[in-house]
């Protein structure tokens, strides 16, 4: 006979369908990947560095790109630089189901009713990417991006915390070993800065802290994704069903909440005075659009992308990074910096890495 438990159990296909709905929630909002038990070792295709390449431009033009509209220091709201890019996700994700995919609108509007409780849930992690967003300003207002690029790493430290404590998720050896070479290499890539002034001083550690702000912030969201919303997704009816333009839209909503009701609490009278866009120039809305639509490409991509080849993505883009902020912001790099981010390199590709004791000769 049958048991209720043999009955309940679920398909491999429908495992492998939560997973990937998970990884795709996970992706879109930035957070770094949970470590899987069990996962195939993959050579890296064509597609694979292509999307390889694209991930780590992406995360380096990124920082770059901020640490130039940042460097004078403006003053305009970063409230309203993570409002303007979520408006332009979301008013591409509709577009993108409209027009591309010719759905109806009445589906969109049927998505929220089929998954109204995950998008409560959702509140907790978009909620964690405003504030990383807003933290990514003022840390690359105070940092180089060389330097945040390097610092930045440490959410796999956070991440690997709060999964052990929440998720009762014990480490690898190896695992452990490459958090330790990460610490390592993130203390030698900060001893650049002990020449600087006092004022210098100041303005390095609000951006370190920033800085820890996003990595911390990053590691609770993934545990929670993982704990929470895997749980109440296992029984959603929207899974498999929709695209992954329709989390985009479900995410950019519940950010534009939750940042909007920070703007109201927080940034009102100036609003009310003087707009929400004030002091808001070209590189600034550059940086939007490129927030924006860069995290679009990066999210629909990652389906290609394993944690192997995300790992590797990472490490790329920390040194290119490195190299181009010497290059185009005259950014003075020694020799602790170098040996720093060849230890932060190596403790990401172990992290991440699969298959690590076959012999290579």
């Amino acid at each position: 006979m049958t048991s209720r438990l043999d009955l309940e159990a679920p398909s491999p296909n429908r495992v492998q369908m939560m997973r990937v709905e998970n990884e795709r929630i996970a992706a879109s909002i930035g957070q770094p990947p949970m470590p899987h038990s069990k996962e195939k070792v993959s050579a890296i295709t064509s597609m694979g560095l292509r999307v390889l390449v694209l991930l780590a431009v992406q995360n380096s033009s990124k920082n770059l790109l901020l640490r130039f509209v940042m460097k004078e220091r403006p003053k305009f709201l970063t409230s309203a630089a993570v409002i303007g890019s979520e408006c332009t996700k979301l008013t591409l994700s509709l577009l993108y189901i409209l027009f591309i995919e010719k759905r109806p609108p009445e589906s969109i509007v049927q998505y929220f009713r089929d998954d109204l409780k995950n998008t409560m849930l959702v509140a907790v992690p978009a909620s964690a990417y405003n504030l990383q967003t807003s933290l990514e300003f003022v840390a690359l207002a105070n940092l180089d991006a060389a330097m945040f690029s390097v610092l930045v790493q440490t959410k796999l430290l956070f991440t690997a915390t709060f999964s052990y404590i929440v998720l009762g998720r014990k480490l690898k050896y190896i695992q452990v070993i490459s958090l330790v070479l990460l610490t390592v290499g993130v203390m030698l890539c900060n001893m650049k800065f002990n020449a600087r002034g006092i004022e210098d001083e100041k303005d390095t550690f609000t951006g370190i802290c920033a800085t820890l702000g996003i990595a911390i912030s990053s590691g609770f969201a993934s545990v929670y994704t993982e704990k929470v919303i895997k749980a109440h997704r296992a029984t959603s009816p929207v899974s498999g069903a929709y695209s992954l333009a329709y989390t985009q839209v479900q995410l950019a909503v519940m950010s534009l909440v939750t940042i909007g009701i920070y703007a109201i609490l927080h940034d009102f009278r100036e609003i009310f005075q003087y707009g929400l866009f004030h002091n808001f120039n070209f590189g600034a809305f550059l940086a939007v659009l490129n927030s924006a639509i860069g995290g679009l490409i990066v999210a629909s991509v990652l389906k290609h992308a394993d944690s192997i080849l995300k790992g590797y993505a990472t490490a790329v883009s920390v040194i290119m990074t490195g190299v181009l902020s010497m290059v185009l912001f005259g950014t003075k790099l020694n020799t602790a910096y170098f040996m720093g981010i060849i230890n932060v390199v190596v403790a990401v590709l172990l992290y991440n890495g699969k298959n690590l004791d076959v012999l290579v000769c």
